[in-house]
């Protein structure tokens, strides 16, 4: 794996604690005192960041859409407002970006757009995410590469041939790569962890894991693998209404994740067989014979 990255005052790679991040999205349906929860969250259980995604919805939604009527938790609206009341605006960016500051806690975005870099821009996030539905946006792309910050690429519903055009649009200098299957919730069978190995392979930078599974246990393998970051969809409930609740880890599982991590960070060791010094009374109590005078 490549050197590290780093993420506001955090170096990310191999040899690194793994970076983990609570992906908020939209899953505060527009209300930032669920956003500031979260972020409460966020401090408390030890992940290093949290997310958000930042659209442009007449840029992003289909004109064919805009007037196609939903149910959501306002009542039934067309689709092009519903998208613009989960849009948060620059003053509430800045309260947002406050509000982590004081947590220490570090926030990014995943723009959806050009005009949503720009939007960005007006805050000093310490690097881009790009959604495994932009990785094709190669214009979106270029202009990310042009401001220098680093990027975090997801890497489901794409082919390899469409991830190495990516990367060769945002460049290898300052790029992390997140292995990830786009389905919500995500069925195990298809997580296909061994990805992790073969982007390592293939591309000299870090390598994550981005989950939209049920349950922790995959995404803690996944750091075993080697993912050296790993991001998960976190809400106050999977009962509030939202496309991605369902895929998403309450507050009790985020505690559990980072702990989780933690322990099996400290467990994989350095790979040099030694006796530790817990051993060696039991070694005295249960070894016949002592070494080198078997056969």
């Amino acid at each position: 794996m490549a050197a590290t990255i780093k993420i506001g005052n955090t170096e990310i790679g191999a040899g690194q604690p793994v970076y983990i991040v609570g992906e908020i999205g939209i899953n505060h349906n527009g209300d930032i005192e669920v956003v500031k929860k979260l972020v409460d969250i966020a401090a408390s259980t030890g992940l290093n960041a949290v997310k958000f995604q930042k659209r442009t919805p007449e840029l992003c939604v289909p004109r064919d859409q805009w007037d196609i009527e939903r149910d959501t938790p306002w009542g039934v609206m067309k689709y092009i407002d519903y998208r613009y009341k989960v849009e948060f605006d620059e003053s509430e960016y800045q309260e947002i970006s406050d509000y982590c500051a004081a947590k220490g806690v570090d926030w990014f975005a995943s723009p959806w757009d050009e005009e949503a870099v720009d939007f960005l821009e007006k805050f000093d996030i310490p690097c881009y995410k790009i959604a495994s539905a932009s990785i094709t946006d190669i214009a979106m792309l270029e202009k990310i590469r042009s401001i220098g910050r680093p990027v975090i690429m997801s890497t489901g519903m794409s082919t390899m041939d469409e991830i190495r055009a990516g990367v060769h649009a945002l460049g290898h200098d300052n790029l992390l790569i997140c292995h990830s299957t786009s389905a919500y919730p995500c069925n195990p069978t298809e997580l296909n962890l061994k990805m992790i190995g073969t982007l390592a392979k293939e591309f000299d930078v870090p390598i994550g894991y981005s989950g939209h599974e049920i349950g922790l246990s995959t995404t803690v393998a996944a750091t075993v693998l080697g993912a050296c970051l790993v991001e998960r969809h976190v809400t106050l409930s999977r009962a509030m209404w939202g496309s991605d609740q369902a895929a998403s880890v309450e507050p009790q599982g985020v505690a559990q994740l980072v702990r989780d991590i933690r322990v099996v960070e400290a467990a994989m060791g350095d790979g040099v067989k030694k006796v530790y010094d817990s051993e060696i009374g039991v070694m005295q109590k249960l070894r016949r014979t002592p070494s080198g005078q078997g056969d």
